[in-house]
């Protein structure tokens, strides 16, 4: 990988063992063959950036600095994002991604301060583009969260259950080499504010977007926001009205908000 304090391009074989794993989390028929369309959101489980042990914050994740600055804010949480695919994604086809630091913020809000940090990663495979991803990450200093979660305040036209085990946290932890600690060590996601693990924002996002493909072929756009913690052992729903989506949570907490289109 070549970086420089606002670009890195890093080239990945996308490898079909590692793909067809996690098509096996995603509870999709997990398959090795060269050129399998991989599902929205796949990118997470390749471009892998390895760092020592030693280059580690606390939390599990890199230290900062280089193309995102070292804010001196310890919680760092995904936001959201958006999703611009051009073709899935394919196995055995080696990729390119080049990564942009394209927005910083700092404010002050309810929980102390706050630093929001829009990356812009693109993806190319044989030349062409695949998709263009905007995450949407916040910093934050340590302690409890504040704010009552939003509820959801309309009935569905399609819900599904969604389940996320503790055997599923590791493997999409291991598949997406997330060292994150909210999503194994408990004691240490208490020490962050919360009352238990936490189910990746990925994730959701992922079976998000995976519903909405089936009404919107190709997936050309999605939007996405993370709005509330899912924890272990939640029971939590898929579900959709039009092109709406959103991740509901034990009593009816919102946990995620999306929306498909063009």
């Amino acid at each position: 990988m070549t970086q420089s304090e606002s670009i890195a391009i890093h080239v990945d074989k996308i490898d079909p063992a590692r793909a067809a794993a996690l098509l096996a989390v995603l509870d999709l028929e997990p398959k090795t063959d060269v050129g399998t369309e991989l599902p929205p959101f796949a990118q997470h489980a390749f471009f892998w950036d390895p760092s020592l042990e030693a280059n580690l914050a606390r939390d599990g994740h890199p230290v900062l600095g280089g193309m995102v600055p070292d804010f001196g804010l310890p919680v760092r949480m995904w936001a959201g994002g958006r999703l611009r695919q051009h073709t899935p994604l394919r196995a055995g086809v080696a990729a390119e991604r080049t990564s942009r630091l394209v927005g910083v913020t700092q404010k002050t809000g309810r929980s102390g301060k706050l630093a929001f940090v829009t990356l812009r990663l693109e993806i190319r495979q044989r030349g062409a583009p695949v998709l263009t991803e905007d995450q949407d990450i916040v910093y934050r200093e340590a302690g409890a969260l504040t704010g009552a979660p939003p509820r959801a305040e309309t009935e569905a036209d399609e819900r599904r259950a969604f389940k996320a085990s503790a055997i599923t946290l590791f493997r999409y932890s291991a598949l997406t080499f997330n060292a994150h600690r909210v999503h194994y060590d408990a004691d240490y996601a208490r020490e962050e504010g919360y009352p238990g693990l936490l189910v990746h924002g990925p994730l959701m996002a992922t079976r998000l977007a995976m519903m909405a493909a089936e009404r919107h072929p190709g997936l050309p756009g999605f939007a996405f926001r993370a709005t509330a913690p899912l924890y272990l052992g939640d029971v939590a729903w898929l579900c959709r009205v039009g092109n709406r989506y959103w991740v509901e949570g034990p009593g009816r907490r919102i946990c995620m908000t999306a929306e498909a289109g063009g």
